[in-house]
């Protein structure tokens, strides 16, 4: 709860606690998009990377046809395709539900 301020302007009260909502309101995003998962699938569907909001690799499928002992530097580069795909969809999902807290501002250091 706001404290009280008898000196301060009634707009910079209401811009103090629109602050601090506003503040709430992205811990709980943070908290929210930290809990989701994230998957990407790269070479047609031969590699699944699912990651968490905290960019932690909870899965890693890969279909036994994209095992080719003579070309497992194929495979190496599907598999970091897939985790960084997923890692940039969680950062751009992440990007999108913060603009749309604070209205488009750019406030360094929150992702």
């Amino acid at each position: 709860m706001a404290r009280k301020f008898p000196n301060m302007p009634k707009n910079s009260m209401n811009m103090m606690q629109q602050a601090q909502k506003m503040q709430q309101d992205m811990i709980a995003m943070q908290q929210e998009l930290e809990t989701r998962e994230f998957s990407a699938t790269t070479g047609g569907g031969m590699v699944t990377a699912t990651i968490t909001g905290k960019h932690r690799l909870t899965a890693l499928e890969i279909q036994p046809e994209a095992v080719d002992p003579d070309d497992v530097e194929m495979l190496q580069d599907m598999i970091i395709a897939a985790v960084n795909e997923a890692v940039r969809k969680a950062e751009d999902t992440a990007e999108e539900e913060m603009s749309k807290l604070t209205g488009g501002l750019n406030l360094p250091g929150l992702f």
